[in-house]
């Protein structure tokens, strides 16, 4: 598939402010699964310099700073044009010591896994939300420890069970409220199934991209799903909020551990006092092929 992706994100503030430096993740992610063929981000105020950055987790960032003049708006556009090309999210073989669970990963494995194994709240420390703990053991006692099953069951029962919200800004809600209440934004429904996937030892993180979605539906919206790492595979796409094994139907920009750090757009201002701000954006997304 063949996509040209617009977005813009307008920021208004109630008096002229002075920019901090922001960090910009629009840059759709360019390997094995989607290829960037054409990529542009226009900031307004012009900033001062920016410069091309690779994170922890090998996404290509943006950050950009701006000069002393204050201003009462940020204006950014991002424009892409990608190819995506894997139509079967479940071409690969995985490791025959992984197809059970609990996994036991070789040590050296283990070590690098860490980040994607540990829960997301810090009120836990290192474990996991006790609800969303309940939950992978329920489905992996149904599923008799098969790894390939329990992903496909729980991103099963979270489309199945949860109603899908509009929930524009605001952190994900943490796991436990998310599946209690049923209901919940991606975002939410993508962090309930990442604990879940780190509370039976599967190692997972939060991908912000775009979804094709409805072509006869004019309203899109950024997306957000989780990524598995199959020992074997890779790491491996489930999109909760449809239900959905990932593959040339979504396009990703960055990935991470932590939801926040997916964020699309992330900075700051100098105020001298309580400034209020407001933000209004706009998606299109067109299949060329």
């Amino acid at each position: 598939m063949l996509y040209q992706i617009s977005h813009t994100t307008t920021y208004k503030y109630g008096q002229p402010v002075t920019l901090q430096p922001h960090l910009v993740r629009l840059r759709p992610r360019s390997n094995g699964w989607q290829t960037l063929k054409l990529f542009s981000l226009q900031v307004t105020p012009m900033p001062s310099s920016r410069s091309q950055i690779v994170d922890l987790d090998g996404n290509a960032l943006i950050k950009v700073w701006f000069p002393p003049e204050k201003t009462d708006s940020l204006h950014v556009q991002a424009q892409s044009q990608i190819e995506t090309h894997e139509s079967n999210p479940f071409n690969y073989l995985m490791e025959p010591w992984a197809a059970r669970l609990p996994i036991d990963y070789p040590a050296s494995l283990l070590l690098q896994l860490q980040p994607y194994l540990t829960g997301q709240n810090v009120l836990y420390g290192t474990s996991v939300d006790p609800i969303a703990l309940q939950l992978a053991q329920d489905i992996n006692h149904a599923v008799s420890g098969d790894t390939i099953n329990f992903l496909g069951t729980l991103n099963q029962r979270i489309y199945e069970t949860c109603r899908y919200l509009v929930r524009e800004t605001g952190a994900p809600l943490s796991p436990g409220i998310t599946w209690s209440e049923k209901q919940g934004s991606c975002r939410d429904l993508t962090v309930l199934f990442i604990e879940v996937c780190r509370a039976i030892g599967l190692a997972a993180r939060f991908v912000s991209g775009y979804q094709e979605g409805d072509p006869d539906q004019g309203d899109r919206h950024l997306h957000a799903w989780a990524e598995v790492y199959l020992p074997g595979a890779g790491w491996r796409g489930y999109d909760s909020t449809h239900g959905l094994a990932v593959s040339d139907r979504h396009i990703a920009l960055v990935a991470s551990a932590v939801s926040n750090y997916a964020a699309p757009i992330s900075g700051s201002f100098s105020q001298g006092g309580n400034i209020q701000s407001t933000i209004h954006y706009q998606i299109q997304i067109q299949g060329l092929s």
